[in-house]
């Protein structure tokens, strides 16, 4: 399939990667409100067509997927667009600000008979199906910890005075919805929705989150995430059960994990080999759907997507922590 990017970031060139090397998308078009920037961008990859106008990449016939990897608080606005204009979209998390923006967006891709997606890599690798599949050996799960912490690139420039995007509250960043989301949909695809959620923010005077502390309660136990953009963390993730523990590092991405047996004191890996890359792997799923009409998988991708959404927005909303979307 022929896809279009929006956005020059490094996301989007580890995305180019992965379409490269999936061999399920072929990267056609490029846009970028700078046609300076999105020219030089297109030169990499010697991709001849170049977008600076959002009309001219909708009404381009040879595009069938847009991925957009824009500022966060304008996913929304480009995807409904593209969507009218017969566009599948797969979009970095997060994919929207509120419920409000994806419940408008799903009923727009269903009117137009497309499939909208969130580029979430995590729940699509291989080890993340082989730690579901082997959640049952540490038996009664008592507690869970999950953590991503990444002191960011930008995070210097915000010390300078600046204010990038990332930790903008205008446009939609901080640590919660940049990498929480993470730990947050590997807990949801684990156990379900909890029954409630509460959020311990370390605020930034930007008005987003530098970093804080996710808690997830659900009948039998209590996962907590804890999240950072403005910290490192050398830890792991951990799953505590009455039969043993399981142990994988702390991240976005699921590989070497370790079962450890109360009684033994055994440690046993039992990842399996991935690519790299793994956005490989959420690739290869979309474009499965869309062409195989794979509707219950697609729904299932939906809802997920829509739980993990509802826990940000309350949560951040309870912290006081309001997006330029949010007043709009």
């Amino acid at each position: 399939m022929k896809f279009a990017t929006i956005g020059t970031s490094m996301i989007t060139e580890r995305f180019i990667e992965a379409a490269a090397e999936s061999g399920k998308l072929t990267l056609k078009a490029v846009y970028s409100r700078d046609l300076e920037k999105a020219t030089r961008f297109a030169n990499q990859y010697d991709v001849k067509l170049v977008f600076n106008q959002l009309e001219q990449l909708a009404t381009c016939e040879e595009i069938e997927v847009v991925y957009i990897a824009s500022p966060n608080s304008i996913h929304y606005e480009q995807a409904i667009f593209l969507m009218e204009h017969g566009k599948h979209i797969i979009c970095e998390k997060p994919m929207f600000t509120s419920m409000k923006e994806w419940e408008n967006a799903f009923e727009t891709a269903r009117k137009n008979n497309v499939f909208l997606f969130e580029a979430m890599r995590t729940i699509h690798a291989p080890n993340f199906s082989v730690l579901k599949n082997n959640l049952g050996r540490v038996g009664q799960i008592r507690s869970v910890n999950l953590q991503y912490m990444k002191y960011s690139s930008r995070y210097d420039q915000y010390l300078e005075g600046e204010v990038p995007n990332i930790f903008s509250a205008k446009y939609a960043g901080g640590a919660l919805v940049d990498l929480g989301i993470y730990p947050l949909y590997m807990a949801i695809s684990l156990f379900g929705e909890p029954d409630s959620s509460i959020y311990v923010p370390v605020m930034l005077d930007s008005g987003v989150d530098g970093g804080g502390t996710l808690v997830l309660q659900y009948v039998d136990f209590v996962c907590t995430i804890v999240c950072s953009k403005i910290t490192d963390s050398y830890g792991s993730n951990e799953i505590h059960g009455e039969k043993g523990n399981i142990i994988f590092p702390g991240s976005g991405t699921v590989e070497k994990i370790e079962f450890i047996d109360r009684e033994t004191k055994v440690c046993e890996p039992f990842s399996i080999e991935q690519t790299n890359n793994d956005m490989v792997y959420e690739i290869e799923t979309f474009t499965d759907i869309i062409k195989t009409g794979d509707e219950e998988r697609y729904v299932e991708l939906a809802n997920l997507s829509g739980i993990v959404l509802n826990i940000m927005e309350h949560t951040r909303k309870q912290c006081g922590i309001i997006f330029g979307p949010d007043k709009q």
